[in-house]
């Protein structure tokens, strides 16, 4: 019994030794030590700036004075940061001290030692080395120019400065370069805008006027044109017949006295483009916090790589692996599917609080995923830039070389007119589709001559494209109203067909063909026509089967004859980009859409839903099998101002040979040229049958044999619609054929003949119409 009793006491003993709580938590412990570091920095501050000391503070600030020199006052700012992480480490927002900072300012700081005492010219006397690098740069001085020599100390101390530098700022020695190359770039930029370094610059006469051309003695090759007051030649101009089209010889050479057009220079009228990069911190918290949401929602994925772009950064992911337990325990792993990670686009977008997120699975031409992010700062994209790349310059031997933008990597996204060879534009308002036409005009006009390149315009809008009036390279006006539309492309397609028959009688197979010929025997060559539409849905609205038909058989035939479509539209519904259209424009830029369902009828996907709009878009080329998300080049209205003054002033100074003074070029007015119309055999036969219908005179003939006339009875004999049938019935009510309506849907009088026109039209055809 008292065994027992001793070992119930033993048990019970230890149990309530078990049971005892330490005095103070881990969590209580850290506050206490983070608060005491905390205030031995303050406490040691103070006693830097204050000349009364205590021995205890007198002591403390001896050691530190004498063990890192000037470097002392560095200590309670340290002591204060060690401090105040070890506070907040329980914290919902603790502070980040990375190692990699820590080790760099620690790295920093004793480089700062070393320098101080290596260029003191102190040795090692005891009263001095407090003033200085203190006993630590002491040592290290010593050591390092024992080693390596004084230049030799100096060289490494440098190096490592620049290594802790690197850390603390948490950027690679590669960005730091650049950054130091571009502060460079922009001192020297700023230097030469100052009013010192443009003496030169202002004396130039290049600058106060825009030369209209060399002289006929000039040695420098260039294209020729028609002087004012030639007409086009027959290879342009619209042929009212086919016999004199089939005349039309290939052999009409240019005037003897032809001007010679100048080129505008891309780095005077156009601005250098914005740049801005991501910085690798942001880039690596982006990382971490992606990493992160993916394993916790059980699709583990790893990033790869990164491709900062202008407006979006892509994240390339790498698929992991899940490890399950089959039946047998055994472990199997098993790769991620790349449908799980293109499902949780909005859990991305909630972590990484950015919307909208989108996710191209796979990247084409890589395994791996890419996360497109939008940029905190975005970049816009010049002109000037993209036409400076490697990539233009690439196709530049091309006239019909296009800029269109940066992808998300950066990389510059060019493509060839020629090629596509029509192109195909849709967007949102305000989501840049008119930047970039405009951008892709502008890209034309740098490159190409009158004689080289015609254009067609249409602006339903009337205020996109008019800017643009009075280039040489116009065949005619802006066109705005809507009635001329159809007209514009009948004379196309008939143009289009007047080549083909030069081609066939040369023995040409396209423009490039026939034009190499004209070049060998000396011939005038033959333009390339673009044909610009601003707005496709107000065509449709106005005539839809004339519209898509005319526009159908351009787009089906013209590649040939060198004549291109650049079609725009904001409303992308299926009747306005119909099926025939589509087939016809495999090359399509999509800007931001309202809906998933303008997406798929552009680019027969959704995503352009998902884009940022002001340039953003998703660019489909006929040769590749996925959509390229791009940012569109940007043009201010002063730059294209400054290019549309460059054509006009060659214009209204083409009868000058000698270059004007300053003075003169600033009095010069600068008036649009009086352009000669495009279609005139055309327009004078549109402006005798502007209010005549084709079956006037069928109808006019059907009441008279008919003694009644209707409006439904006109659409029953004529088979026709209602609206032209009443049209029909309004043209014969003025022309006193029938009599005015009675209401409801009874028959109108049929009005006899009167004396002159029983004698106008003879006895055989009023015996004709009475049968």
């Amino acid at each position: 019994m008292a065994k027992r009793a001793s070992r119930n006491r033993r048990v019970s003993y230890s149990r309530g030794k078990a049971r005892a709580k330490p005095l103070l938590s881990t969590a209580q412990w850290r506050w206490i030590s983070g608060l005491a570091l905390t205030g031995v920095a303050l406490l040691t501050l103070l006693s830097f700036l204050s000349k009364e000391h205590g021995s205890l503070t007198d002591l403390w600030v001896d050691i530190l004075r004498r063990t890192f020199g000037w470097g002392a006052y560095v200590v309670p700012v340290g002591l204060a940061i060690f401090g105040v992480w070890i506070v907040t480490l329980n914290t919902e927002h603790p502070l980040r001290l990375p190692r990699s900072r820590l080790l760099g300012g620690v790295l920093l700081f004793a480089v700062g030692l070393a320098l101080t005492h290596h260029f003191s010219g102190q040795g090692r006397g005891e009263d001095t080395v407090a003033r200085y690098g203190g006993y630590v740069g002491r040592w290290l001085s010593q050591t390092l120019s024992w080693a390596l020599s004084w230049a030799g100390a100096i060289v490494l101390l440098t190096i490592l400065a620049g290594v802790g530098l690197t850390l603390v700022l948490n950027v690679s020695f590669a960005q730091v370069m650049a950054d130091f190359a571009d502060l460079v770039k922009r001192l020297v930029k700023w230097l030469k805008s100052l009013p010192l370094f443009q003496r030169t610059h202002h004396n130039s006469p290049s600058d106060t006027y825009i030369p209209p051309w060399t002289g006929p003695q000039s040695p420098t090759p260039s294209s020729q044109v028609p002087p004012l007051g030639h007409k086009e030649s027959a290879t342009l101009q619209l042929a009212p017949g086919e016999s004199a089209v089939a005349s039309a010889p290939i052999s009409a050479s240019a005037s003897d006295s032809a001007l010679k057009w100048t080129l505008p220079s891309i780095t005077e009228l156009l601005a250098e483009g914005e740049e801005t990069q991501m910085s690798v911190s942001d880039i690596r918290e982006k990382t971490r916090v992606i990493e992160e949401t993916l394993r916790s929602l059980g699709v583990p994925a790893t990033v790869v790589e990164v491709n900062p772009g202008p407006v979006v950064t892509q994240f390339g992911l790498e698929p992991g692996y899940i490890e399950r337990r089959d039946r047998d325990g055994k472990v199997k792993r098993a790769k991620v599917k790349v449908s799980r990670i293109a499902a949780l686009a909005n859990d991305l977008a909630l972590a990484l609080a950015a919307s909208p997120v989108r996710i191209e699975a796979p990247v084409p031409g890589k395994g791996i995923v890419g996360l497109e992010i939008p940029n905190s700062q975005t970049a816009i994209v010049g002109l000037r830039g993209v036409m400076e790349s490697e990539q233009f310059q690439a196709i530049s031997s091309s006239p019909l070389a296009l800029a269109l933008g940066r992808d998300v990597s950066g990389a510059a996204v060019v493509d060839d007119l020629s090629q596509l060879p029509h192109l195909l534009i849709a967007g949102a308002t305000g989501s840049g589709k008119s930047v970039c036409i405009n951008a892709l005009i502008a890209c034309l006009l740098f490159r190409n001559t009158p004689d080289e390149l015609k254009l067609l315009m249409i602006d339903p809008k009337r205020v996109e494209l008019s800017s643009y009036n009075g280039i040489p390279h116009l065949l005619a006006p802006v066109v705005v109203e809507m009635d001329r539309v159809v007209g514009v492309l009948n004379w196309v397609t008939r143009e289009m067909d007047r080549r083909y028959r030069v081609f066939a009688r040369v023995g040409a197979r396209n423009i490039q063909a026939y034009n190499t010929l004209a070049a060998s025997t000396g011939e005038a060559k033959l333009p390339f026509i673009v044909v610009f539409i601003d707005e496709l849905a107000d065509l449709m609205m106005v005539a839809p089967e004339e519209v898509e038909r005319l526009i159908c058989r351009i787009a089906q035939m013209a590649r040939a004859t060198g004549i291109h479509l650049v079609i725009a539209t904001q409303r992308p519904s299926v009747d306005v980009v119909t099926g025939l259209i589509k087939a016809n424009f495999p090359a399509r830029i999509s800007f931001a859409v309202s809906s998933q369902v303008d997406s798929r009828v552009i680019l027969d996907m959704p995503g352009a839903e998902k884009l940022l709009g002001r340039g953003d878009a998703l660019y489909m080329a006929p040769d590749s099998p996925k959509v390229v998300r791009i940012q569109g080049c940007y043009v201010s209205d002063a730059e294209l101002a400054r290019l549309v003054d460059f054509w006009i002033r060659q214009v209204t100074q083409r009868g000058e040979v000698q270059a004007p003074t300053a003075r003169e070029a600033e009095s010069l007015s600068v008036t649009p040229p009086v352009q000669q119309p495009l279609w005139p055999d055309m327009q004078a036969e549109q402006a005798e049958k502007s209010d005549e219908d084709p079956l006037l005179q069928e109808a006019i003939t059907l009441v008279r044999r008919e003694k009644r006339a209707s409006v439904s009875f006109l659409q029953r004999k004529l088979r026709i619609g209602y609206t032209r049938a009443a049209r029909l019935m309004d043209i014969l009510e003025q022309k006193g054929i029938v009599g005015p309506s009675t209401g409801g849907s009874k028959m109108r009088d049929v009005l006899q003949l009167s004396d002159n026109e029983q004698t106008t039209k003879g006895p055989e055809a009023t015996k004709r119409e009475t049968i």
